[in-house]
């Protein structure tokens, strides 16, 4: 079953190279396929049993949005958008399945989360609202929330018991990696441009999905 892992290695590497060389044929290709790997190897790996079907749903939602994201990140940014949180929100379910204890260390994160992502969404909406597309700041507010959610759902598994270290490391930097790509697309279209700032945000945006669903099959795999 690693064959689908390295499949979907292979597939973000290509998909990276055909944003660099503006390849769209070959991005309609790979930039699927990435989810697509991930969702097989997640299926065969857990069987998509209890708690593994919100991530599974998570992955779909996240296909969803790749592919409005790739048709027109102008037309479809806020479907995209949408998809995404949805996206989120399962993850966020998965992770809080059951509903840990609070503790020191997730109130510690919280904070911290917080306060980091507020100054950022501050920023952005800032720009946002400069750029006349103040309809826009509703939907970036929520969604940076959630994100920030999803983020600290993941970093408290560092200090869950009932989760192997090595998957609670693994969907933690998943997760980070996932957050910073949203953080990169959202500065490269609404702040400024970031130079090869789509590459930077699909590159860690791969890779914290591959770590991500990794944790989850180390953690519930058969």
């Amino acid at each position: 079953m690693y064959i689908l892992l390295f499949a979907a290695i292979l597939f973000a590497i290509l998909e990276a190279a055909a944003l660099q060389k503006n390849w769209f044929k070959l991005e309609v290709v790979a930039k699927p396929a990435v989810m697509l790997c991930l969702f097989l190897w997640l299926s065969m790996s857990t069987g998509m049993q209890g708690v593994v079907l919100w991530f599974g749903m998570g992955i779909i939602l996240s296909l969803v949005g790749d592919v409005l994201l790739m048709i027109s990140l102008e037309r479809f940014f806020l479907g995209g958008l949408i998809a995404f949180l949805f996206a989120h929100i399962f993850y966020i379910v998965g992770f809080n399945s059951p509903i840990p204890a609070i503790s020191a260390w997730s109130v510690i994160l919280a904070i911290l989360i917080g306060w980091g992502g507020a100054r950022v969404i501050r920023r952005i909406l800032a720009s946002v609202i400069a750029k006349g597309q103040g309809r826009m700041r509703l939907p970036i507010s929520v969604y940076g929330a959630v994100i920030s959610l999803m983020l600290l759902s993941a970093m408290i598994k560092l200090n869950d018991l009932s989760w192997d270290a090595g998957a609670a490391v693994l969907v933690s930097v998943g997760a980070f990696l996932f957050y910073l790509s949203d953080v990169i697309l959202a500065w490269n279209k609404f702040v400024s441009p970031i130079h090869n700032g789509r590459i930077y945000n699909i590159a860690a945006y791969h890779l914290g999905q591959i770590l991500l669903i990794a944790g989850v099959i180390v953690q519930f795999g058969k």
